[in-house]
This record gives C-alpha cells, structure tokens and sequence, in this order.
C-alpha cells in the first residue's frame, strides 16, 4: 500500500482531530502519529502581532511543498502524510498550518515531521506580513530557523 498523502492550502480553518482521524480510519498499519500545528501568536504589550498575512503563489506553492512531500516519502517508511497550510489574513489564536505524519514506528513519524517543518518555515513559497501597533512588516527567516533546515541536506 502507497502512503497517502494529503496537501492542502486553504483559507477556512482545518481540524486537527478530524484530519487526524481521516489519515488513521481503518489502518492497522500505523503505529505513530505525529501532529505539529502552528498557531498564530499574538504576544503583549507594542511588539504584540494583531494580525498575520499570509500570501502564496497557486499553483507553485502546492508543487514545491508536494516535491518536499515526495522526499520525506523517500526518506522515511510513512504510512501517510497530510500537510495544510492556510493563507489570507489570520489572528492570533488561529491556527496557521498543520503536518501530520505516520509510521509504523514514532522515530520515522517524528524525524519525517521534523523535516517538512524546517522547510515549510524557511523555505516553503508563502510571503507572511506581521501587523503590529508600530506597522506592518514582511518576515523572513531567521538564522535558526536557517540552521535547523541545513541539518537536513544531504551530503
């Protein structure tokens, strides 16, 4: 049986436990889940974010995060595979995107998330804009973010 695999972007709001259970129904070959979902931050105080925008190309976007989709696959014994990611204008407390990966055993599941996170933060085709009090501004990654995605190239 071929993994199946699941990307969607979107700008309604997904459900982790149903797509969860949607990945899961019927299988008895998974014996790892993992779900990461990043949330839209707000913070306190003048450095707090009051909105989060997100932009995409269509087409190219779903392309290039179903190429990084195809090299997890190849890297680790998945069993399935969903990654959503929402675009437009989001508040903090929204949820932004979720990976979700599962294996017969956790460590595949884990390092197979862990992976597609780092690419999807520093280099996934979305352009996001932080508002805040003091004025909008675009984001771009920084050097940790740089770092824990450099782990994964190969040699």
């Amino acid at each position: 049986m071929s993994a199946p695999v699941t990307i969607r972007l979107q700008t309604s709001d997904f459900d982790v436990a149903a797509e969860t259970a949607a990945l899961t129904r019927g299988r008895t070959d998974i014996g790892a889940v993992v779900n990461f979902v990043g949330i839209c931050r707000g913070g306190e105080g003048e450095g707090a974010i009051s909105a989060l925008t997100l932009e995409h190309y269509p087409g190219m976007a779903e392309e290039e995060i179903a190429r990084h989709a195809n090299e997890a696959l190849a890297r680790w014994p998945l069993t399935g595979l969903t990654i959503i990611h929402r675009y437009g204008r989001l508040m903090p407390g929204e949820n932004i995107m979720m990976v979700l990966t599962a294996s017969a055993h956790r460590a595949a599941a884990f390092e197979a998330a862990q992976f597609l996170m780092d690419y999807l933060k520093t280099a996934a085709p979305f352009w996001k804009s932080e508002e805040r009090a003091s004025g909008a501004r675009w984001v771009e990654a920084t050097r940790e973010d740089d770092a824990a995605a450099a782990r994964w190239t190969k040699s």
